[in-house]
């Protein structure tokens, strides 16, 4: 069970370092593996958090857009991303009832992730600048990539 966890966590930890939501909300908006979790309220988050949660991402993927958002890896930028990642990691663990040792694992991997995430989506936009071409298809393909990694990371 670990090294599976360890990777979807590591993927999500990824997808939020592109979009920092991703890795609170992705786990929220995802299937719970329900024949896992003892109670139907802990299958299901209700549906004021899932709302809630769709609502940031849709809100981070338009504002990552504007002229005037800051770049990722200003700071605080790293640092929250890492932070997105290792909660998602650990809300993965937690909702396969890991190890304590599995969670410690996810939840590290979570945060790489994170990091490694937040490098490479800026060092894909800045390719992308540097060859004069316009951001924005270089934005949507992120997108594409970082909803892609969450949705396999929080598959049930």
């Amino acid at each position: 069970m670990t090294a599976p966890l360890v990777v979807r966590a590591l993927a999500l930890g990824v997808a939020a370092g592109s979009r920092a939501t991703l890795g609170v909300a992705a786990p929220l908006l995802g299937p719970a593996p329900a024949h896992r979790l003892p109670t139907h309220r802990l299958r299901r988050p209700a549906g004021v958090a899932r709302a809630l949660a769709g609502l940031a991402v849709a809100g981070e993927i338009v504002g990552d857009k504007l002229p005037a958002t800051p770049s990722r890896l200003d700071r605080p930028g790293p640092e929250t991303r890492a932070g997105s990642g290792a909660v998602g990691g650990l809300l993965l663990a937690l909702r396969h009832h890991a190890s304590a040792g599995s969670t410690a694992a996810a939840t590290l991997a979570g945060a790489a992730g994170g990091l490694v995430g937040t490098g490479a989506g800026a060092a894909w936009r800045a390719a992308f600048a540097a060859r004069g071409w316009p951001d924005l298809p270089a934005a949507l393909a992120e997108d594409a990539v970082a909803l892609g990694l969450a949705a396999w990371a929080t598959r049930a």
